[in-house]
């Protein structure tokens, strides 16, 4: 394995898991196994994302929108889906947040298959603390400043997040769910 190999899978690793997930054994970088509650609902607006972090949100909210559904036993109990499951319309929830995922991949000249969003709506906001904000948009940076060092650079001093059109934000810490 070259030394051009070894930072590719090193970097790999990174994007998938975050900064911790590369361990070194010898010369050569492993990924660590990333933990069952790796998936992420941002509650930041999907415009903040990069392009990978937009289509891995796309995918995990499909995958969520399956679970609400019951059309798939795993992550049943995953924390992310507490706030959706708390609404009087779960699926409704989770088809408003998949609308503005793909909104976002549209503006960007990507083409999301809107065909998987049900025809449900939810008319009232999830209410979502601004600690848990906070956190999620630190969580962003330090991803991108692995992944996308500029797009972290032009962020990082952001101070009024938007948060996703699903969302209303109101004062709080990080919310109980959230698995830190």
């Amino acid at each position: 394995m070259t030394s051009s190999d070894n930072k590719r899978l090193e970097r790999d690793a990174v994007n998938l898991c975050g900064a911790d997930a590369v361990k070194f054994i010898g010369r050569a970088p492993q990924a660590k196994r990333c933990g069952r509650n790796e998936m992420r609902l941002w509650s930041i607006n999907p415009s903040y994302l990069d392009s990978k972090g937009l289509v891995a949100l796309w995918r995990e909210a499909l995958l969520a929108k399956n679970v609400l559904e019951g059309k798939t036993v795993g992550y049943k109990n995953h924390p992310q889906l507490v706030r959706f499951k708390s609404t009087s319309n779960p699926v409704g929830a989770i088809a408003s947040y998949l609308r503005a995922i793909a909104e976002e991949a549209e503006s960007r000249g990507y083409n999301f298959d809107k065909s998987k969003i049900p025809n449900k709506r939810i008319n009232s906001k999830i209410i979502v603390t601004s600690g848990q904000v906070d956190y999620e948009f630190n969580h962003l940076l330090n991803k991108l400043k692995f992944r996308d060092p500029g797009l972290h650079e032009s962020m990082r001093g952001s101070k009024r997040i938007r948060v996703h059109p699903l969302f209303t934000k109101v004062r709080g810490n990080v919310e109980n769910w959230e698995v830190i």
